[in-house]
């Protein structure tokens, strides 16, 4: 006789940083947008993450400067200082992995 075994991978829910009333209300329309970009530091994703800029620049109003951080370790999570900065700086922030 023949078992089947499955294996459902769950991770743990990780609770929220913040409430969801202090999320940021959209700047008016019209206004450039402030973009962030969190490079996660694996080989490439400096190039995949200047691509995509340079993309979003002709899709949206993005405003001159981009505010690009880099984590020391791809393997580990992002420090909370780091996620701090990004979230006060930006209007929304784009991350990307790459090899």
């Amino acid at each position: 006789m023949n078992t089947d075994i499955f294996i459902i991978p769950e991770a743990p829910m990780v609770p929220r940083r913040s409430a969801p009333s202090s999320i940021r209300k959209p700047r008016l329309a019209g206004s450039a947008l402030r973009l962030g970009v969190l490079d996660n530091s694996k080989a490439n994703a400096d190039n995949l993450l200047r691509l995509l800029v340079d993309e979003l620049r002709g899709a949206l109003p993005l405003g001159y400067e981009v505010m690009s951080l880099r984590k020391t370790n791809a393997a580990a999570a992002a420090h909370p200082n780091l996620l701090d900065q990004l979230a006060a700086g930006a209007d929304f922030i784009v991350g990307a992995m790459a090899d």
